[in-house]
């Protein structure tokens, strides 16, 4: 009998006659060390990862958007005038705001609204000014993603960690850009072109965002992307940065 890995509840997350579950474990807490509680459990307006099991707790960040869902909370930076409708200039200056250029702003615009505006609308004629409702945009929701994102919008811990456990190397802290190609080449669905093409784009805006020097994006930074919260920060840094 071939001696298989087992957790402490007595099943096996990986078998060595299938290589790919040893290559990819996912991820699963020492014990005695339950930091995240219930990692499998979607949270609705907290993106707890093992080093954050209450989301993000700096400035109360969480706790100020406890009405909105993990997902709402990710383009919340967008909505500049909290009226939850994002227009596509919106989207520009947001992306302007955090220190993209002009083209890749102008880019991702056409991007996002022609891709992700009729999904949220009310009826069946789509939006004429492509714009984004910010109370449908669970509706969003692609293949071919981490599964971070559950269909409502919540934010799933287990998948999050996954893609550390799974793809990174080293610590687990970070993950290259090599790393993100074979975790989005890994959550490929078959014949899913929109949602592969919609991950791609995602992290690469992610690692252009983060442009880490040592090649690893912090897996903190990624998760503040997730929650929205990293792009006030980066905001209210290069305002101060102006300013000084």
């Amino acid at each position: 009998m071939i001696k298989t890995e087992a957790n402490g509840e007595g099943f096996d997350i990986s078998i060595p006659e299938v290589s790919v579950t040893e290559e990819r474990k996912p991820f699963v807490q020492k014990e005695g060390y339950l930091k995240l509680k219930q990692a499998g459990t979607a949270r609705a307006n907290e993106a707890a990862s093992y080093e954050a099991p209450r989301g993000t707790v700096k400035g109360d960040y969480a706790y100020r958007h406890r009405h909105q869902t993990v997902l709402q909370q990710h383009i919340a930076f967008f909505d500049h005038d909290n009226d939850g409708t994002i227009w596509p200039l919106d989207t520009f200056h947001g992306f302007r705001d955090i220190g993209y250029s002009l083209a890749f702003s102008i880019f991702s615009m056409f991007i996002i609204h022609a891709n992700f505006s009729y999904p949220t609308v009310s009826g069946i004629l789509p939006d004429p000014f492509f714009r984004i409702f910010v109370a449908r945009i669970h509706k969003d929701k692609h293949g071919s993603d981490s599964g971070s994102f559950d269909p409502e919008g919540r934010f799933q811990p287990q998948q999050f960690e996954d893609i550390f456990a799974k793809y990174a190397s080293g610590d687990k802290q970070g993950i290259t850009f090599i790393e993100i190609c074979k975790y989005i080449n890994g959550r490929r669905v078959v014949f899913d072109f929109f949602g592969f093409f919609a991950a791609v784009f995602e992290w690469l805006a992610t690692y252009i965002l983060l442009w880490p020097a040592d090649g690893r994006m912090k897996k903190e930074d990624i998760r503040g992307v997730y929650d929205g919260s990293l792009f006030y920060e980066i905001s209210a840094r290069r305002h101060k940065s102006k300013s000084s």
